[in-house]
């Protein structure tokens, strides 16, 4: 392992580098393989991260794929606003936090019945041959969603109104719920089959630090269903599927890696399981992305994270592993701490 120096963390390093995309790499972690180099994985960056890493200004797709070339991934991820239209929300890489219960568009049949007779039905993927005009060789694209099935029912209901909803009107739920994964569903399958797409993403968040944010019946019955479905759609096409999901979710992990089967997970919280040892316990069942806690990056020193990250990757060197963040790159986390993790794979040789 290198020794840190603040040379790692320069951005103009990262805009000049020659580091070469190379999705191959990428499908040998989601394979449970080893790479030819040290490989990253992240769900999303912030506008202001991706401005320092290229020097523009402008929110473009061609700025997006230099940000994500320059720090050193080999695809690039899809913003949630893809345009598109179907459900009451669409949620944004970097909207304020909320709660889950700031809307309540559902609260009964009369206003589900409603909601849906007052919603479009098209898809515009316009952007993706945008995307795959601009991006350099070797590049893929990564496509996730506008928020997942738990997620959008719960935007649809609110949290609270689902949990009552769920002991006093279970029809409604289940239409809610096929309303949603029938969308999703289309969704899905507009996007995942274009040529530049190499990696389907779904993103649903199912718990909170100690359990599940409805039960493991529920989710099973509800939820689980439609990730099968939607999951499905990349395995015809050849494609991987990664699920970021964020929470407790050791009641259900069986449910991901046998039953829904996905090839990789993402998101991980120290206060949960720490990514080494999340590491230790999924090897060689299902591909174990980023990890390092959003909170350790935002309170450590520089130096301390390049240190935890260059570890991880030494511990992950039988494969199976891209190393990343637990979550994503928000405003909070500085500039400095996300690069002092990057240049674990930048600096030192697999």
């Amino acid at each position: 392992m290198k020794p840190f120096n603040m040379d790692m963390i320069d951005p103009v390093y990262y805009r000049e580098s020659d580091r070469k995309p190379d999705f191959s790499n990428l499908l040998k972690v989601l394979r449970l393989g080893r790479p030819d180099r040290y490989t990253l994985f992240e769900f999303a960056i912030n506008h202001n991260l991706m401005a320092l890493l290229t020097g523009m200004e402008d929110d473009t797709v061609e700025r997006q794929i230099k940000a994500f070339a320059a720090a050193g991934y080999d695809y690039v991820i899809t913003p949630f606003s893809i345009p598109s239209s179907g459900t009451a929300t669409v949620q944004k890489v970097d909207t304020k936090t909320i709660s889950l219960n700031e809307h309540a568009y559902v609260t009964d049949r009369e206003s589900f019945e409603s909601l849906k007779g007052s919603q479009e039905s098209g898809f515009d993927f316009t952007t993706l041959d945008e995307y795959a005009n601009k991006m350099p060789t070797g590049m893929k694209l990564a496509v996730c969603g506008p928020g997942g099935v738990l997620e959008n029912v719960i935007g649809l209901t609110g949290y609270d109104n689902l949990c009552y909803m769920l002991e006093d009107d279970e029809a409604l739920v289940g239409d809610i719920f096929d309303h949603v994964g029938n969308w999703l569903t289309a969704y899905y399958e507009k996007c995942v089959p274009h040529e530049a797409v190499g990696l389907q993403v779904i993103n649903d968040d199912w718990g909170f630090n100690s359990q599940t944010m409805i039960s493991p019946a529920h989710l099973r019955r509800y939820v689980f269903p439609w990730h099968k479905k939607i999951l499905q759609i990349g395995r015809k096409c050849g494609k991987p599927v990664i699920l970021h999901a964020c929470g407790n979710l050791a009641q259900v992990e069986d449910d991901i890696i046998n039953n829904i089967r996905y090839d990789g997970k993402h998101s991980y919280e120290d206060n949960i399981i720490p990514v080494e040892d999340a590491y230790e316990r999924y090897n060689k069942k299902i591909a174990v992305l980023g990890g390092i806690d959003v909170d350790f990056l935002c309170r450590s020193t520089p130096e301390a994270i390049y240190l935890r990250a260059a570890a991880m990757l030494e511990k992950t060197k039988a494969g199976g592993y891209a190393l990343g963040s637990g979550n994503s790159i928000p405003y909070y986390v500085p500039n400095e701490n996300y690069l002092a993790m990057i240049a674990a794979a930048h600096f030192n040789n697999y």
